[in-house]
């Protein structure tokens, strides 16, 4: 039995004491945590620091003011498919680039979802660190009570039902050599944000 959501000024509470939550987007549900946290991420998925984290905001300007960095204009083709399942893999030096990107902390991966909810928590919170809700190397888990049930743990951000997400993780592409280039094909097909 999927266990009942949690509000959301006590989401906000939760994250705010490091703790983790778990939250809908339109490509597969997320664990989420403050970037300071996000050491529990791994952990909880029993995965390797080599696999970065995704910092995920409401929108683009918040992105870009959490990293304090001022975006190519290069880039904007690409930024207009947010909210979407587009990743965008960024140059940036940093504390997020050491919390979420500890292998190689010179980029940092971007993502703002096209999920109404999860935009006004991330509107509330401020941008999260996060990784799809699963145990590293195992299937995705689209629902709130497989979620609950892997991780008893982490709070389930309301309301219920979710909705049904796409299934389908989303595209990452990489900033590299004043280009675009495709780390991992997703949701967004290539062909549709310029290389």
């Amino acid at each position: 039995m999927t266990p009942a959501p949690a509000s959301l000024d006590h989401v906000l509470r939760h994250l705010g004491a490091d703790g983790v939550i778990a939250m809908p987007t339109d490509t597969l549900p997320a664990l989420a945590a403050r970037p300071e946290a996000a050491g529990q991420l791994w952990q909880l998925k029993g995965r390797t620091l080599t696999k970065p984290l995704i910092l995920m905001g409401a929108d683009a300007n918040q992105l870009w003011q959490a990293l304090d960095i001022t975006p190519q204009a290069a880039w904007q083709p690409a930024v207009d498919h947010w909210p979407g399942a587009l990743t965008l893999v960024v140059p940036h030096n940093g504390p997020l680039a050491q919390w979420l990107n500890p292998a190689q902390p010179t980029s940092l991966g971007l993502r703002v979802p096209d999920h109404g909810t999860t935009r006004a928590l991330l509107r509330r919170s401020g941008p999260l660190a996060t990784t799809s809700a699963n145990r590293s190397a195992q299937p995705a888990l689209l629902h709130p009570d497989a979620v609950a049930q892997a991780f008893p743990q982490v709070l389930l951000a309301g309301p219920l039902p979710w909705g049904a997400p796409s299934g389908r993780a989303s595209t990452v592409a990489a900033w590299r050599a004043s280009r675009w280039v495709t780390l991992r094909e997703g949701a967004v097909q290539p062909a549709d944000w310029p290389s």
